[in-house]
């Protein structure tokens, strides 16, 4: 069994789909210079019939990119595929991505046609992709909500046809984890020659459980995964790079590896914030401020004597510097001495305990304490005393 879960990037794609997200080639070269080190199997570089300016990124990115494979997007459209295969053929590791819809709201209400021509149109766009590269990967737009039975079929028809990774998105985010993973695992079971290709996932996260799906989609047999720095994307955002690799490192009881550089993460998710403009929430998960703070006192004590017992990830394994020891009106004695001690300022338990009833006094008037309050609130009390 294949434990190497591929990183397939689409940051420079459905990432800059984001309105006010448009990068310039300058920052797409950049992004993509920084995913290459970072570790990604893929860097998706855009969507080359959709303007002059992506198609000539996309070419830019396949000339810079050495050890990656470069992917571009197009419909099951002859000149969405070749203006594809043009763009990349300068690549390395050159890949075009091209699908259709296969639920039946897309091909009824969207693409309005028939199952029949589905998959004919399956089977046309992976085999005119293979005139111009030899990896070729399907997408079935909203698999997701798509019966299994004919997603299957298509599926079948593509892999016939040539393709060598098979997409199977959760493109409205609509999937619980049980039922993605259950989609997934009969592809395994049912399509012929399933074997010939690497099955990848792409969930977004319109009920925020893009990063669940994908992992219930590799634990049934999928071995890609489609995800955005800081998981931005179209409306609620795609699956997050950073959630996924580390549930797989630290999780390594399911066996699985990717070949990301972790300790780039924060690093990575700071620039592409700054470059498209996209602030990151506190609170986000692995690379928010606020990932590996802790204020309240009971946390705070834990932290302090023993990181395990608050943090399942040491923050240098994702490129923060440490832990941080926020003090508020929720903080206790314990944080209180931590962060004066960090001052060089030692104090004996009684000279402690009337610090901290000064620190409560400050606490109340001020959100966050910081190390300057401290100072002058020992130098005060000492000059109290003299």
């Amino acid at each position: 069994m294949d434990n190497r879960i591929r990183i397939f990037d689409t940051t420079l794609r459905d990432g800059e789909q984001v309105p006010g997200c448009r990068l310039d080639t300058e920052s797409k070269l950049l992004i993509a210079e920084h995913l290459e080190q970072l570790g990604v199997d893929v860097i998706e570089a855009g969507f080359p019939i959709s303007s002059p300016g992506d198609f000539e990124s996309v070419r830019k990115i396949a000339e810079l990119i050495q050890n990656t494979t470069v992917c571009a997007l197009s419909r099951a459209k002859e000149a969405d595929i070749d203006a594809a295969g043009q763009a990349v053929q300068v690549a390395k590791c050159p890949r075009i991505h091209t699908g259709i819809g296969t639920s039946d709201q897309h091909v009824f209400t969207k693409i309005r046609t028939t199952r029949e021509n589905i998959l004919l149109m399956a089977e046309r766009c992976v085999k005119y992709a293979k005139r111009y590269v030899e990896d070729v990967e399907f997408y079935a737009e909203d698999a997701g909500r798509t019966e299994n039975a004919f997603l299957a079929q298509v599926i079948e028809r593509a892999i016939a046809a040539g393709a060598t990774v098979v997409n199977i998105p959760d493109t409205t985010g609509y999937c619980l984890p049980e039922e993605y993973g259950a989609k997934i695992k009969y592809l395994v079971e049912n399509v012929r020659g399933i074997e010939k290709a690497t099955i990848s996932t792409h969930c977004h996260n319109d009920l925020g459980l893009a990063t669940a799906n994908s992992i219930a989609g590799i634990q049934n047999g999928a071995r890609q995964i489609e995800c955005t720095i800081n998981g931005i994307g179209e409306r609620a955002g795609n699956t997050s790079l950073e959630e996924v690799v580390m549930i797989i490192k630290k999780h390594n009881w399911m066996k699985y590896e990717t070949g990301i550089k972790t300790q780039q993460l924060l690093r990575m998710s700071h620039l592409v914030s700054h470059t498209m403009r996209m602030p990151v929430q506190p609170n986000k998960a692995i690379v928010g401020s606020n990932a590996f703070a802790h204020s309240s006192g009971i946390h705070q004590d834990g932290v302090i004597k023993n990181r395990d017992n608050y943090e399942i990830i040491d923050p240098a394994e994702v490129g923060v510097g440490e832990s941080s020891i926020v003090l508020t009106a929720r903080s206790g004695r314990a944080a209180l001495k931590y962060r004066l001690s960090k001052l060089g300022i030692e104090l004996e338990k009684d000279e402690l305990e009337v610090a901290y009833k000064d620190f409560l006094d400050l606490a109340d008037q001020k959100d966050v304490i910081e190390n300057e309050d401290l100072k002058e609130m020992v130098s005060v009390r000492s000059a109290r005393v003299a």
